[in-house]
């Protein structure tokens, strides 16, 4: 590899390690002309999804726009350069998990709300602000409410497993014919598509 500082093509490695839970290989590299070190980093290649956007079109993910906004989240927040690129490579994953060509655009940003709500609330509430168009301070406090909520998921997985824990067999009885009939389910209405067409 040539040297970005003098332009000699001898460069040696003098360190190798993963980082970005294994996807990643970081190298401190020297050049044998200048003695000059830095740093480069290895990743496979692969096909990301292309975006469907609202009103139709398509357009090719676009990695250092995602990586952007990430970083700009997390802007003198103490998290690592090694943490934003897990983090990046994690939500790549999500995208790439269905298997599809083509993705609505709208599914970015809610992968990196989901990543970036593990990794540092204070930039999921900056991220969250800018992507979902806070218009007043009412809209911050709703959604630092719903960062001190637990998820929906592990909280019903953990109920059932209490419940599952804690079950006694009760005695058989014949239900009543009131008990027999079902009660209509409430109509929940359709909740509106908090997140806009373009991620950042």
């Amino acid at each position: 590899m040539h040297c970005p500082y003098c332009g000699a093509s001898d460069t040696k490695v003098n360190d190798s390690r993963l980082i970005s839970e294994g996807q990643q290989v970081r190298r401190r590299r020297e050049c044998v002309s200048c003695h000059e070190r830095f740093t480069t980093f290895e990743a496979a290649e692969l096909l990301m999804p292309r975006l469907i956007k609202n009103d139709g079109s398509r357009q090719p993910f676009d990695e250092e726009k995602l990586r952007s906004g990430i970083t700009r989240s997390l802007e003198k927040r103490p998290v690592s350069i090694e943490q934003i690129e897990a983090c990046l490579n994690r939500v790549k994953q999500r995208l790439r998990a269905p298997g599809e060509r083509e993705i609505e655009s709208k599914l970015v940003g809610e992968a990196v709300m989901a990543e970036l709500r593990k990794l540092d609330q204070v930039a999921y509430v900056r991220f969250a602000s800018v992507y979902r168009d806070f218009q007043d301070i009412n809209e911050f406090k709703l959604e630092i409410e719903r960062l001190a909520e637990p998820e929906v998921v592990e909280t019903k997985s953990a109920s059932k497993s209490a419940l599952t824990a804690n079950a006694q067999p009760e005695p058989k009885s014949k239900p009543s014919r009131k008990s027999r009939q079902k009660k209509p389910e409430p109509q929940v209405p359709d909740s509106p598509d908090l997140f806009g067409d373009e991620l950042l």
